[in-house]
C-alpha cells in the first residue's frame, strides 16, 4: 500500500485515455514518452539552471518526427491532428516544460500558414521546416496586448510592392532563434475600422533588416526556451508576404490560437503528472519522527485527490 499514491496515473501502467487511442496513436505516444525519459529528464536540470537553448534535444526530436508532424503531408509533415499533436506533446511537457514550449512554440508560428497560406507560401516555408531543424515564432503579443489582439498598435503601412512594419512585440517564444515569424500588425489606422478586417497576418524572415531582437527574459520552469522582446523599424516585408489578403489577419490568428491552445492544456497535464510523480516519490522517501511523510494524514489526503484533479484533463 502506497498510502493512495499508488493512483497516479504515470505510476499506473496504463493511462485513463488508452482505450480511446489508435495503434498509430499509440505508437506516437510511446516514442514520445521514451524520448522524454530517455533525453529530456536526463538533461533538462542543466538546462534549467543555464538557461541555454535546448537545440541538441530539439534536433533528436525533429530527427524522430515529434515536430512538425502536423504540417500537411504535401509539405513534407504527417498531416497529424491536433489530438495526435496533444498526445506528443503532453509526453514532452513531463520530461521538461520549457523544451516542450520551445517545440510546441514552432507549431502557433507555423499554424497561420498551414490555415491560410498559399500553396507557393507552404511550400516555401513549412517546406523548409521539414528538410532541417528550423524554428519559427508567432508575433502578436505586446507589451500592452496578449490576449486582447484588438489592442496590438503594431503598424504595417503600404509602400509600393511593399509594406513597412513599425512596432514592439513582447514575450514572443523561439523570438531569438526564429528562422522566419508570422506577424500580425495592423494595416488600417481607422479606430472605427472592425476588429475583423483592420489587422494583416505576415510572414516576416528573420534576417529582414530592421528587427531588432531584444534580451532573453528567464520564464520560471521554462528557462530553456527562448522568450523576447522583438522590435520592428521600418521593416519591408514584400506583398507576396501577406497571408490571404489584407484585413484577414485577426480571423487568421484566432484561427491559429484555435488550432493550438488544445496542446498548451495537454501540456499542463504532462507537467501535473510529471509534479505528482516528484511529490509521491519525495513523500515515500522523507523520513520526518520516524515514518515517511506519505503517512501524515493531511498529505495522504492530498495524494489520493490530486490524480482526479487532473484526471479528466487526460481522458
Amino acid at each position: 500500500k502506497l498510502y493512495g499514491f499508488g493512483n497516479c496515473l504515470h505510476l499506473n501502467p496504463k493511462c485513463i485515455s488508452d482505450p480511446c487511442l489508435t495503434d498509430e496513436q499509440k505508437e506516437f505516444q510511446q516514442l514520445a514518452r521514451k524520448f522524454a525519459r530517455e533525453e529530456i529528464v536526463p538533461a533538462a536540470p542543466a538546462y534549467d539552471r543555464s538557461g541555454e537553448y535546448p537545440m541538441p534535444i530539439i534536433r533528436k526530436a525533429w530527427e524522430l518526427g515529434l515536430m512538425n508532424g502536423h504540417i500537411p503531408q504535401k509539405y513534407g509533415g504527417m498531416g497529424l491532428s491536433i489530438f495526435d499533436n496533444c498526445i506528443v506533446t503532453e509526453e514532452l511537457a513531463y520530461g521538461c516544460t520549457g523544451v516542450q514550449t520551445a517545440i510546441e512554440a514552432n507549431s502557433l508560428g507555423q499554424m497561420p500558414v498551414i490555415l491560410a497560406g498559399s500553396d507557393t507560401q507552404k511550400r516555401k516555408y513549412l517546406g523548409r521546416m521539414t528538410e532541417e531543424p528550423l524554428m519559427c515564432a508567432y508575433c502578436v503579443t505586446e507589451p500592452g496586448a496578449g490576449s486582447d489582439v484588438a489592442s496590438i498598435k503594431t503598424r504595417a503601412v503600404k509602400d509600393g510592392d511593399d509594406y513597412v512594419v513599425n512596432g514592439q512585440k513582447m514575450w514572443i517564444t523561439n523570438g531569438g532563434k526564429a528562422n522566419w515569424y508570422f506577424l500580425l500588425a495592423r494595416t488600417n489606422p481607422d479606430p472605427k475600422c472592425s476588429t475583423g478586417k483592420a489587422f494583416t497576418g505576415f510572414i516576416v524572415e528573420a534576417d529582414t533588416p530592421g528587427i531588432l531582437i531584444g534580451r532573453k527574459e528567464m520564464n520560471m520552469g521554462q528557462r530553456c526556451s527562448d522568450t523576447r522582446g522583438i522590435t520592428f523599424e521600418d521593416v519591408r516585408i514584400p506583398k507576396e508576404n501577406v497571408l490571404i489578403a489584407e484585413g484577414a489577419g485577426f480571423k487568421i490568428a484566432m484561427g491559429a490560437f484555435d488550432n493550438t491552445r488544445p496542446p498548451v492544456a495537454a501540456g499542463a497535464t504532462g507537467l501535473a503528472q510529471r509534479a505528482l510523480e516528484e511529490a509521491t516519490n519525495y513523500a515515500l522517501e522523507r523520513k520526518t519522527f520516524g515514518k515517511v511523510i506519505a503517512e501524515v494524514c493531511s498529505i495522504s489526503f492530498i495524494s489520493k485527490k490530486k490524480p482526479c484533479a487532473f484526471g479528466p484533463s487526460q481522458s
